[in-house]
């Protein structure tokens, strides 16, 4: 009788782990199949595919190479604004620090002595190298991001104002610091360098076959799967999550709301100046109007990669299908005869199926 018991438990635990082991794989392919990056992806594959059959160009390496470094820039900041996005804010300052940042990018790399700076700076080496050039760069980003987060998080004004008005602000600074003028003379010794980081490819390395990728793209790469860890593995990446779910929530249990979020608009800034040198590096030119319009697309790439504009949602890996599959709709339109002006068109109708799609989602998880 005992035999036949054990024997019985045995059998019940042997099928429950079977029932189990079935349900862990449908929720894996329920997560699969319901998230928008997925989808994304399928959409993109569908579209390189067509492409690839009807216009033979399409598939060449020259052509990869060329949709892969223009997205990459866009990319960079669709990345820095997922973490925003996540916690219910935004940040439309992000394409006028692209142009503040290349401007202070060029001043630092520019042959010719800036009227308006002190003696000291025109006449020191040091001043005028590469590493320079990106060190102010990057810590006149994180200074735009941290006066949002802070103007944002500790004096609790909308996010939507704030950088509304910061875009203004920047965009201003930045043509006052240019004297509105296109920055190109740089140093050759500095300037080899500069263009190096943003116009190199493979990193200086020779791959097999020749095969090219800008370092724009692999930095592109590196970027979403450092924050992909980050936001998945780290204390920060769950607080940004908690925060987006439910603030008060999240304050209650002892996140450091505010300085999550001070955080996550320093990282979206730095995301944006580091598009902006790698920018620089590639035309091998800096100007005050770089970046216009470029929030709406780095919005737009984490919107139609999954991240939820309400807060609560967002990956790594969605901005990064998201901004890929912007700029393949476009090569693509270009290779079909399309007029440039409907590009708009269409990348505005994905952005609106975008938020479809999660309103949709979000209904069938209710």
């Amino acid at each position: 009788m005992a035999v036949e018991t054990q024997a019985s438990i045995g059998q019940d635990a042997a099928s429950l782990a079977e029932a189990g082991l079935d349900t862990h794989e449908k929720s894996f392919l329920e997560r699969m199949f319901g998230n928008q990056a997925f989808w994304v992806t399928v959409a993109l594959a569908a579209i390189c595919g067509v492409m690839s059959y009807l216009e033979p160009v399409f598939a060449t390496e020259d052509n990869f190479f060329n949709i892969t470094r223009n997205f990459a820039f866009i990319g960079v900041m669709a990345l820095g604004m997922t973490p925003v996005i996540i916690t219910g804010g935004i940040d439309l300052s992000v394409g006028s620090t692209m142009g503040l940042v290349a401007i202070v990018c060029g001043l630092v790399i520019l042959k010719q002595p800036i009227s308006y700076m002190p003696d000291w700076w025109n006449a020191a080496a040091w001043t005028h190298s590469w590493w320079m050039a990106l060190t102010l760069g990057l810590l006149a980003g994180a200074l735009v991001g941290w006066v949002n987060g802070v103007l944002i998080a500790f004096v609790g004004l909308p996010p939507f104002v704030v950088t509304l008005g910061m875009l203004s602000a920047v965009r201003s600074l930045a043509v006052i610091l240019s004297q509105n003028r296109m920055l190109y003379d740089f140093r050759p010794d500095q300037a080899v360098t500069f263009k190096q980081i943003g116009g190199g490819e493979n990193f200086g390395i020779a791959l097999a076959g020749g095969f090219r990728l800008s370092n724009p793209f692999l930095i592109l790469v590196i970027l979403t799967l450092v924050l992909g860890l980050v936001l998945k593995m780290s204390s920060w990446g769950r607080h940004i999550l908690a925060i987006g779910g439910n603030e008060q929530a999240a304050n209650l249990t002892g996140v450091p709301v505010k300085r999550v979020k001070v955080g996550a608009y320093v990282l979206c800034s730095l995301s944006a100046a580091l598009a902006a040198i790698l920018s620089v590096g590639w035309s091998g030119s800096a100007n005050n109007s770089l970046g216009q319009s470029y929030e709406l697309l780095a919005i737009a790439s984490a919107v139609i990669g999954g991240a939820n504009l309400m807060g609560g949602e967002g990956t790594a890996y969605g901005a990064f299908i998201g901004s890929a599959l912007i700029f393949v709709i476009r090569n693509s339109l270009l290779m079909a005869g399309v007029d440039s002006n409907w590009q708009g068109l269409f990348v505005g109708a994905f952005i609106i199926l975008a938020v479809v799609l999660e309103k949709v989602r979000g209904r069938r998880r209710e």
